[in-house]
């Protein structure tokens, strides 16, 4: 038996304001706010780049909008993890990616394993 379409219920998605991370302002804060909360180790820089590490100390995270070699690789976000086996990995994000983006990316990496 097929319902109608008008029994069927409505699909509600975000609306294009509720997207507003969808353009990036360029802004560290929702990165830096979840690595505090997480209680990272966060080191400011002179240069204004920022420098974080997990508790573990397996995993960096680096705002780098002053340093050049990341300017020069086209990167103002990078992620380095190093796995308890096999060789360190890195993940690197331009400057056109939203730090919401980055924050989702780090979050997703940090949680708890579901075993």
């Amino acid at each position: 038996m097929n319902a109608s379409a008008t029994l069927q219920p409505a699909v509600v998605g975000p609306s294009v304001d509720d997207r507003h991370w969808l353009s990036s302002d360029h802004c560290a804060t929702p990165v830096l706010e979840l690595l505090h909360c997480l209680g990272w180790t966060v080191v400011d820089t002179p240069e204004a780049n920022v420098h974080a590490t997990s508790p573990d100390g397996r995993v960096y995270v680096g705002w780098l909008p002053e340093d050049p070699a990341a300017w020069t690789r086209g990167i103002v976000w990078r992620v380095q993890v190093q796995p308890t086996e096999g060789d360190t990995w890195v993940q690197e994000f331009g400057i056109d990616t939203p730090s919401e983006a980055v924050a989702g990316f780090v979050a997703a990496l940090v949680a708890p394993s579901p075993r």
